[in-house]
């Protein structure tokens, strides 16, 4: 009898054992499953900026060396002057702007509080200047500091219905560009675009 009691008591032992170890083993599972996920979202972040750092580097690369053949390369014999020639991959005619996108400087996002009435808002915006030549982007490097402080200041005076309404943000993008024409010499950015503009 003491021996039956005794076996009773082990296959207890034994299926709650069994019951823990199965939560232990759940647990180790859900554990690495948030650990999984939390670096998965952590790495592409990081693949992003990496990826962009290496499509500008190539794209540094292929601006400095068409010549050297492939996507991009001048085209074997110019099209005559009158000609319609030029189709994608052609390198740009001697003294032709290089493209749009080669023209455009982006500027790291804006974050700043602004005023609707009754509470504090954070207006974001991501602004994007339109050069007159590729050259430009050496000295808007140089004058980075102090159009991002002109810019700031100008951003954080704004009010909600300064900027909610086309008319707002279009005077926006005039008055940005007067503050940036105060640290470079006017005339060297032709537009301001918003690429992106929230109010929260």
């Amino acid at each position: 009898m003491a021996k039956e009691e005794h076996e009773a008591t082990e296959v207890e032992a034994e299926g709650g054992g069994k019951k823990k170890k199965m939560i232990m083993i759940g647990g180790a599972v859900a554990l690495l499953l948030i650990l999984g996920a939390v670096a998965f979202l952590m790495m592409g972040k990081g693949d992003k900026k990496a990826a962009k750092k290496e499509g500008d580097a190539a794209h540094a690369e292929g601006a400095a060396a068409p010549e050297a053949g492939g996507h991009g390369a001048a085209p074997a014999a110019a099209p005559a002057p009158d000609a319609h020639g030029g189709g994608h991959g052609a390198a740009p005619a001697a003294g032709a702007p290089a493209g749009p996108a080669a023209n455009i400087f982006a500027l790291d996002p804006f974050i700043v509080n602004i005023y609707d009435g009754q509470e504090l808002r954070y207006l974001k915006v991501k602004v994007e200047l339109e050069m007159v030549t590729p050259a430009v982007k050496a000295e808007l490097d140089s004058k980075l500091a102090s159009i991002r402080d002109s810019v700031l200041i100008l951003l954080s005076a704004k009010t909600l219905q300064d900027v909610q309404d086309v008319q707002g943000k279009s005077t926006l993008k005039d008055e940005i560009l007067g503050a940036i024409n105060k640290n470079i010499p006017a005339g060297k950015i032709n537009k301001v675009y918003f690429t992106d503009f929230v109010v929260q």
